[in-house]
C-alpha cells in the first residue's frame, strides 16, 4: 500500500532548519506522527513529498520556507505597550498567547522582545521563513475509517470518539 489521499500514515520525523542543522522537533524516542494524507493536516510540501511512499520507506525532504509555515511577515509584528497584558502574570519572551484581530478571529502570538513597558508580539509562526528538512520513516499505512474521513484527521488508538 501507498500513500495516497484518504490513507492514515504512520511516520516518524527528525526535522532541523535547513540553514544551520538545528534540530527543531523529533519523533526519535518517542512515538510516530499518525495523519490522514490530503487533508492539509500537515504541511504542504511535507505531503507532496511523501505521495507514493511505501511502509519501510525512508526520505529525506526539502522544504522551503512557502511551502512550510510561510514566509516571515513584518506586518505580524507589533510593539504594544505592557498596559494592553494586564492580568497576565509574569510576562516573558517566547510565550504564547491567543489574541484577536478586528473582526474577533482568535490567533496566536508569541512574545518575541520585552524592552522596559514595551512588549512586541509576534503572530508568525515561529518556524515561518525557516527553510526545513525532515528525515522521514513510513512506519505503517491503512485505510481511513469512514468516521476518519468525516471527521478530516486520523484517530489514534484509544481516542475517544467526538461528536
Amino acid at each position: 500500500m501507498t500513500i495516497q489521499k484518504d490513507k492514515v500514515v504512520t511516520m516518524h520525523y527528525h526535522l532541523t532548519n535547513s540553514d544551520d542543522g538545528q534540530v527543531l522537533d523529533s519523533s526519535r524516542g518517542s512515538d510516530p506522527l499518525t495523519y490522514l494524507h490530503g487533508t492539509g493536516s500537515i504541511i504542504p510540501g511535507l505531503e507532496r513529498e511523501l505521495a507514493g511512499l511505501d511502509v519501510g520507506a525512508t526520505k529525506t525532504v526539502e522544504v522551503a520556507a512557502a511551502e512550510a509555515y510561510g514566509e516571515y511577515d513584518d506586518n505580524m509584528v507589533q510593539t504594544l505597550p505592557r498596559e494592553e497584558f494586564a492580568g497576565i502574570d509574569n510576562l516573558e519572551v517566547g510565550m504564547r498567547l491567543q489574541a484577536q484581530d478586528q473582526d474577533g478571529n482568535t490567533f496566536t502570538v508569541h512574545i518575541a522582545q520585552i524592552e522596559g513597558d514595551e512588549v512586541m508580539i509576534d503572530g508568525n509562526h515561529p518556524l515561518a521563513g525557516m527553510p526545513l528538512t525532515f528525515e522521514i520513516e513510513i512506519v505503517a499505512i491503512r485505510d481511513a475509517t469512514a468516521e476518519e474521513l468525516q471527521h478530516g484527521h486520523a484517530h489514534g488508538e484509544g481516542e475517544h470518539h467526538h461528536h
